[in-house]
């Protein structure tokens, strides 16, 4: 079934799946974005495609079977040589090497997540059709070799960063303070304790909890100024694989308090401040040292420090070596 001749790098077509970016919002939107901005800059001897079946354009039947055929057929068209499948997925038949991202094991935690990936992840990496398996954490790397029982050596975590047009901007105080929830709704978020600590702590102070991150979307620049006018950016997730908000809360220099959780642990690396997700008296105690100002300064120089430590230059040089061992591997 190999079609893809060995190739000298960093030259090379690389197929990257890019039906994340075909929502408006996202992490995973940003990862696609962000990643193959920084890659067409790091190498640019080699092309990086964006593929997808979600752009609206016609397609036979046998095309419209994307996994199975549709992706294969675009991708020898295209003389592609690895594939990135950057979202749970890769193609069906392994005709050249592939790279699979797992963002986290969330649909296999939570009923509400998923419930495809749930079902088809397991079956893509039980098969070996995925070369190498990428992660955004050292935590979720190792859950990911015990639940699927994978060679260590063929996963990889690599972080990602904040991107650069998140930075501290002066803004006009608000009518009243507030803190900043940046993500999605899904349960796993745990936003109902958060409220719970909110509500809890508006019996003492006029504070306003302001939710974003879903639609409609907001620009960098505008989540930028909602960032750096927060009293602190709250980040209760029960489970996640990174979160990119605790880093771009840092980079605008803002306080950030965020589940004690070994993925947002990893990223926050001590410019945080952890709680227990599940303990609302100690979130709104947490809150309320945040509004009188008791954290920004302390925070504030840890939290710009920690966030210079990434940078998506360094994310797509650690995901051009995943590639480069995927050929070498597909190709041995």
């Amino acid at each position: 079934m190999r079609q893809t001749p060995a190739l000298p790098l960093p030259a090379g077509v690389f197929a990257l799946d890019a039906t994340p970016l075909t929502v408006p919002a996202g992490g995973t939107r940003r990862y696609v974005q962000e990643l193959l901005s920084a890659l067409a800059t790091e190498f640019p001897g080699a092309r990086f495609l964006p593929l997808t079946d979600q752009d609206g354009r016609s397609r036979n039947w046998l095309r419209r079977r994307w996994w199975l055929a549709g992706v294969q057929l675009e991708m020898k068209q295209l003389g592609v040589h690895l594939f990135h499948g950057a979202d749970f997925s890769v193609p069906y038949l392994p005709f050249r090497p592939s790279v699979m991202t797992l963002l986290d094991l969330s649909p296999w935690r939570f009923p509400d997540a998923s419930p495809r990936v749930r079902t088809r992840t397991p079956l893509l990496l039980g098969l070996g059709l995925a070369t190498m398996v990428v992660t955004l954490t050292e935590a979720v790397r190792r859950e990911a070799i015990e639940a699927f029982r994978l060679s260590p050596a063929r996963v990889t975590a690599v972080p990602l960063a904040a991107s650069p047009s998140f930075r501290p901007v002066e803004t006009t105080p608000a009518a009243r303070p507030y803190f900043l929830y940046v993500g999605s709704t899904e349960s796993r978020k745990n936003l109902p304790m958060l409220r719970n600590a909110w509500q809890a702590l508006r019996q003492r102070h006029d504070v306003d909890l302001r939710i974003t991150g879903e639609a409609p979307p907001v620009s960098d620049r505008e989540l930028s100024a909602l960032y750096s006018g927060a009293a602190a950016c709250l980040y209760p997730s029960l489970y996640e694989g990174f979160g990119l908000p605790i880093l771009e809360a840092m980079q605008c220099g803002t306080p950030v308090i965020a589940s004690r959780t070994p993925a947002a642990a990893e990223v926050a690396g001590g410019a945080a401040l952890l709680l227990d997700p599940n303990d609302t008296r100690a979130w709104r105690d947490a809150m309320e040292a945040a509004l009188l100002g008791h954290l920004r300064e302390a925070c504030r120089e840890r939290g710009l420090a920690r966030a210079r430590q990434f940078s998506w230059a360094a994310t797509a040089r650690q995901t051009f070596a995943v590639y480069q061992e995927a050929l070498g591997r597909f190709h041995a």
